[in-house]
Order: C-alpha cells, then sequence, then structure tokens
C-alpha cells in the first residue's frame, strides 16, 4: 500500500506541475529547440573543436547553398504524395534554409548567414496567402515550426532583422499558418496532428501566446481519434501506423517529440508522461529498423520503407540527461550521425552541473530521481505488460484434442459445427480465411478453435447478413470459442495504409459475435479465450441474458461505429441483463464511436487486469447493474472519460472500482451519479482532463441529457 500511495503521490505532483507550469510560467525566449542557454553551449562545443558538434557544424556549412534563389508562391498546392505540388517543395526548402543559415550565424557570427535567412522569411512573409488540395494542413504543419525556430533565433539576437519584418512574419503566422492548422485534423493518421501540434506550439511560442499553446498540450493529451500522443503510441511501443510503413511511423514520432523538445524548453515535461511514452515508440520502432521482430496489433509490422531517419539524436540525448538509456535509440542515433548537420547541432542542451551530455557522472548512468547510480537494464523504460499479449496472438498452451474436426478454408464450417453439436468435441478452422456464406449460427456443447491469427472468419458481404456468429438457439449452453480472428471490415486486406482504412468505418452495418436470449440465463456457460474480433461496424461482442460468461486474453479493438442505431450506442463488448461474467487480461480498445466495455442490467461482474484505450466514448460504462468489480484494469486516452456509472431509473449497486490506473482521459477518470453501497479506491489518476479534479462520485440522481 505504501508504495501505491507513492506512486500515486508522484504522478499526480507531475501532472500538477506540468499544468501549473503550462497556465502561469511566462515564455522565455530564444524559447523553440533551444534556450539561450543550449545555443550558447552549442556555440561553444563547435568552436571548441569538440564532436560531434565540430563535424556537424562542418558538414552543414559545406551543405548550405548561399547563392540559393528564393522563390515564393501567393498559393501553395500539395495534394496527396506531393501530386500536384506547387510551391510545396520550395517552401520546405526555404524554411530549411532559413533554419540552417539561423543556426550558422549564431554560431559564426557571420553576416552573410543572417541575411539569408531574414531574405528567405521576408519573402515567403510579403507573398504567401494560403494552402490548398489535400496535403495543405500537413505541409503547413511540416513547414511552420522550421520556419518559427529560425525566426526565433534571427528576432533574439542583433542579426539586422527589421521590426516591420518581424511583424509581417507574424502576420504570415496567425493569418495563413495558424487558422489553416487550429482545428486540428485527428481523423487523418496520427502524424497530421503530431506535426500540426508541433507547429501550433512554436507559433504560440513565438507569439507569446499562453493560451494557444495550453491548446495544443491539451491536443498532445487529450484528442479524439487519432491525434493525441496515446492514440499514436501504444503502451507497448508500437505505433498507430506500424502496420502502414517504418517512414510514416518515424516521421510522427519525430513531430510528437519535435512538439515535447519545444514544450520541454518552455519548462513543460511531456517527454516523462506515461513511462515515457515516446521512449516507448522509439525503442519499439529502432529495434524493428534495427533487426528485431517485436509483436504487433492488428497483423504483421510493414517492412515497408525501412530507412532509419535523422530523428533520432534529440530523443536519444534528452533520455540519457535525464538518466534514462534508450539501448535501441542509441544505436539508432550512431547509425544516422555520422551524415547529420543541424540535427545534431539542435538535440544537445547545456548540461546540468556534473552531467554530460550523454547524462552520465563518473561513467554512469544517472537516475532522476535520486542522482544515484543506477544499471542501464534499470533506467530504461520497459513497455506496458497490462493484458499483452491479447487475442489470436498470444501463445496457445492447450492441446488440440486428438477427436476435433478441422475445416480448411473453403470448407463448411457450419456443417462442422453441426456434427459436433452437443458432443463437447471441438471444431478447429484451419489457417486461412474462412469466408462464411451466412450466419454462423453456433450449437450447444462445442468449441470453435482456430489456429491463432493465421485462422481469420469474414463474413460475406454479399450475405446480406449483419452477424458474424450467432446462437442457433435461444438456450446456447457450453460453447467455447478460442484461438481465431474475426474481421468485421468489408475486406480482409487492409491495405497499405490499414489505421486510415479502418477510422471512421461506416459503409456498412456489420455485427461480430451476436448471442442474444429471450430471457435472464437463457444461455449460459460461454468462454472467449484468445479470441481477437475486430473492425465490425455493429457490436464485436453483444451478449444478452447469458449467465456464466468467461472472456480471457480477447482482443476486441475497432468495434462499434456509427451506424444504426447510432453512436454510443454499440461498443467492442457490449453486455445487457447478464451475470456471472468475468473479462479478465484482455484488450479492449479503439471503438470508433463506442466503449470498450459496455453493462446494462448486468450481475456479478468481474472486469480485472485489462487494457481499455482509445475508445471514443468512456472506457466502460455501467447502467443499472449490481455487484461488479473493477480491479486492476489500464484505463487510458478514451475521449469522453475513464469509467461513467450512470443513473437511469436506478443506479449501480455494490460496485467496487479499486487499483486502476485512469490515465490521460480526455474527461473525468471515474464518473458516477447515484450510486449505492459502492467504493471507488485506490486508483491512480493522472491527466485525465484538464482540471485538478479527476472523479465525480455524486448521490445525486442525475440522468445525463448528451
Amino acid at each position: 500500500m505504501k508504495k501505491l500511495l507513492s506512486f500515486l503521490y508522484c504522478c499526480l505532483l507531475t501532472w500538477c506541475c506540468l499544468s501549473a507550469t503550462a497556465q502561469s510560467k511566462p515564455f522565455s525566449h530564444p524559447g523553440m529547440n533551444q534556450s539561450r542557454a543550449d545555443l550558447d553551449y552549442m556555440k561553444q562545443q563547435v568552436r571548441s573543436g569538440a564532436e560531434p558538434w565540430k563535424s556537424a557544424f562542418e558538414r552543414l556549412k559545406a551543405a548550405t547553398d548561399l547563392q540559393y534563389n528564393i522563390q515564393a508562391y501567393t498559393h501553395v498546392l500539395r495534394g496527396p504524395f506531393g501530386k500536384p505540388n506547387i510551391g510545396g517543395g520550395e517552401l520546405s526548402k526555404g524554411a530549411d534554409l532559413a533554419y540552417d543559415c539561423a543556426v550558422l550565424w549564431y554560431i559564426t557570427g557571420e553576416q552573410v548567414y543572417a541575411d539569408k535567412a531574414i531574405a528567405i522569411i521576408n519573402t515567403w512573409s510579403a507573398q504567401l496567402w494560403d494552402f490548398d488540395y489535400n496535403d495543405a494542413k500537413l505541409l503547413a504543419a511540416w513547414t511552420g515550426h522550421v520556419f518559427c525556430n529560425a525566426a526565433e533565433i534571427i528576432r533574439c539576437t542583433p542579426a539586422g532583422w527589421k521590426q516591420p519584418d518581424v511583424e509581417r512574419f507574424t502576420h504570415m503566422l496567425m493569418t495563413v499558418y495558424y487558422p489553416l492548422m487550429r482545428y486540428y485534423f485527428p481523423q487523418a493518421n496520427g502524424n497530421w496532428d503530431g506535426a500540426i501540434i508541433h507547429s501550433i506550439i512554436a507559433i504560440a511560442v513565438f507569439t507569446d501566446n499562453r493560451e494557444m499553446f495550453n491548446n495544443a498540450v491539451d491536443h498532445f493529451l487529450h484528442a479524439p481519434v487519432n491525434g493525441s500522443l496515446f492514440k499514436y503510441i501504444y503502451p507497448n511501443g508500437q505505433c498507430q501506423e506500424s502496420r502502414r510503413d517504418q517512414g510514416h511511423v518515424q516521421l510522427g514520432l519525430g513531430e510528437f517529440a519535435g512538439a515535447a523538445q519545444i514544450a520541454y524548453t518552455q519548462g513543460t515535461d511531456l517527454f516523462s508522461i506515461a513511462n515515457n511514452r515516446i521512449a516507448l515508440g522509439y525503442e519499439y520502432t529502432a529495434g524493428y529498423l534495427l533487426g528485431d521482430t517485436p509483436y504487433c496489433y492488428g497483423g504483421e509490422i510493414s517492412t515497408r520503407v525501412m530507412g532509419l531517419r535523422d530523428d533520432y539524436e534529440y530523443v536519444y540525448r534528452h533520455y540519457a540527461a535525464q538518466g534514462i538509456y534508450l539501448p535501441k535509440t542509441t544505436r539508432a542515433a550512431d547509425s544516422v550521425r555520422g551524415k547529420a548537420t543541424r540535427s545534431i547541432l539542435t538535440s544537445m542542451r547545456l548540461p546540468a552541473k556534473g552531467i554530460t551530455t550523454a547524462g552520465t557522472r563518473n561513467g554512469k548512468l544517472l537516475n532522476k530521481k535520486d542522482g544515484g547510480n543506477i544499471s542501464a537494464a534499470a533506467s530504461t523504460p520497459m513497455p506496458d505488460t497490462t493484458a499483452y499479449i491479447a487475442g489470436a496472438g498470444a501463445p496457445v498452451k492447450q492441446a488440440i484434442p486428438a477427436d476435433a474436426i478441422y475445416v480448411l478454408p473453403g470448407a463448411s464450417l457450419q456443417d462442422a459445427l453441426n456434427t459436433a453439436a452437443g458432443s463437447s468435441r471441438w471444431v478447429v478452422a484451419a489457417k486461412g480465411i474462412h469466408t462464411l456464406p451466412a450466419s454462423l449460427k453456433m450449437p450447444s456443447g462445442v468449441t470453435l478453435a482456430g489456429e491463432g491469427l493465421g485462422t481469420v472468419l469474414f463474413l460475406d458481404p454479399a450475405s446480406g447478413a449483419r452477424d458474424a456468429i450467432v446462437n442457433a438457439a435461444d438456450d446456447l449452453h457450453d460453447v467455447t470459442i478460442r484461438d481465431l480472428v474475426l474481421e468485421g471490415a468489408l475486406k480482409t486486406d487492409p491495405g497499405t495504409d490499414p489505421n486510415s482504412n479502418r477510422s471512421f468505418r461506416a459503409a456498412a452495418n456489420r455485427g461480430g459475435i451476436i448471442f442474444l436470449a429471450q430471457q435472464a440465463g437463457g444461455i449460459k456457460r460461454l468462454q472467449f479465450i484468445r479470441v481477437t474480433v475486430q473492425g465490425c461496424t455493429f457490436n464485436g461482442l453483444q451478449l444478452a441474458g447469458a449467465n456464466d460468461v468467461t472472456i480471457e486474453r480477447c482482443d476486441f479493438n475497432e468495434n462499434g461505429s456509427s451506424v444504426i442505431p447510432g453512436p454510443r450506442l454499440q461498443h467492442n463488448v457490449l453486455l445487457t441483463h447478464c451475470s456471472d461474467v468475468r473479462i479478465r487480461n484482455s484488450r479492449l480498445d479503439t471503438s470508433p464511436f463506442g466503449s470498450g466495455i459496455a453493462l446494462s442490467e448486468c450481475r456479478n461482474v468481474k472486469i480485472a487486469g485489462n487494457e481499455i484505450a482509445r475508445n471514443a466514448w468512456y472506457g466502460v460504462t455501467i447502467a443499472g447493474s449490481e455487484k461488479v468489480s473493477i480491479h486492476d484494469n489500464f484505463v487510458e486516452a478514451n475521449d469522453r472519460g475513464g469509467l461513467l456509472l450512470e443513473y437511469l431509473q436506478t443506479g449501480n449497486k455494490d460496485v467496487d472500482i479499486r487499483r486502476n490506473r485512469v490515465h490521460y482521459n480526455a474527461g473525468l477518470g471515474v464518473t458516477a451519479y447515484g450510486m449505492i453501497n459502492s467504493v471507488v479506491t485506490q486508483n491512480i489518476y493522472v491527466g485525465n482532463g484538464n482540471a485538478t479534479q479527476q472523479e465525480l462520485i455524486s448521490a445525486a440522481r442525475k440522468v445525463i441529457m448528451e
């Protein structure tokens, strides 16, 4: 208990300090990627011939084209994948060159570099009116923070940038860049909002707009759909675009880290939050690019665009300075350092007294907490292990019985189930895609098993049926479904951009496993073990009137869209009038419009050890239920809030909510109205919503009207 309370206090202290800093501290200038002390340290290291600064400086100087002909455009157009691209290349080149020249000016004091940076900034400030086409926001986001970094250095030094020109640049930021980006774009893959946040934070600092800065930080922490850090980097380090290609993954990581870099300069630490979540994303991705094969939810990790980008140096240096060792990120940084230029120079801060730029004292890594020496292994952030690995990819320990009926893809699963009905035999769907010509009607007394991720059940869209698996009779009993994938999308091939293709599915009404009884207890003794159900626009799993249900190490993800009967009414898992239910060690994530788990009129339910994250409504919603225990779950980044226990005609009764980690949900950690004889205790709340209050437990019989 003492350790738990200590951890809770540290988490709350970190979040309160972060919030107070964001609300009150005036901006320092220069204050983008580096402070003045950091810039002076960079200059000192270059001039003293220290490495890697010296070589990076020489490469940057050699690559900088002072004869570059600046060509600005009034209307900049960039379509998907750069087609069309009118002015986009020139804008990106100009922003990069301006920042390069600003850095070289700071180091050398040679006016020619300042003049070039000023000329680029002034030319674009006087010419640019707007962006257009598909990638307009993205291009603005890519270039905005680069221009701001350049301008910040020039403005804060005797470079000769005239005040009317400063005002013209500010006018461009506030009338061209900011209006385009201010509403963000979380509907796109998360690298978009990572870049937009990065540029809005930079604009906020340049224009001394604290409200804008706070808004960008809030979006970083709480954005819906795909937009926040927690939507982009999962607790195990996997990234939202890991199945797309590693180029976009690294782009997204770099943009979120870049936003955190500016925030850190201004005293807001977005690096350490959520078990150093940025570090986990970098380690997962760098490890894969360097030869590891990490587990990837949703299917195989992409082998496309496997080259290392120049995005690792600052992240490695930042964490090392805190005494945190990232072995894979360090190797990645080592691999690209010999060709890198500006990223090396702008990646290292003035070390704290007695601490080297590698975060060591006397050759040993430092512990940020107490300054003592710790081993590298002890200081490396570890991926979260809650419910990991869940679903059909989890290791299988139970052997398949000798009398099992094997069904190859193309053969009839329905016939095999009918043959095995009532016998307690197994029907094993062999690896491959099993296209169901109609809803699979599950009989009693049978186990339907697969061979892990390789077994995919898919309801043919031409069937006209909604639900993939239904009960054959109202008194369904003694059924187990295990070790298989049920794909609810309209096709089994996710394409080259899986996340984008699945984010807003509403084209058809497609359900997963739907077992409905006509009375409470009408169906009973159901087990779901290591099952993955994904992509259903209706509910992933819906049980009505079931008794004695076990859901163990399953993965219900991206189920519950905005189809009839409407958003917030279908979920990853929906249980109504059920009793004696155990939901354990499972993953209930990313419902596009619903919750991870929704209970209505249920009794004796235990929800323990699950990851419940990134759902568009709440992590868990409960109404009219009793004797529900919610223990030791990880509830994170749900768009409305963590847990909702609502009052309708009656309140929930005998509910026990304890020892859950409830982190960075957009609303309160726990909201409850009209509960009776219930306990909410020992939960760890961090960063839920924007207020100090993290839970609302009210005796009021309030019916939510939204």
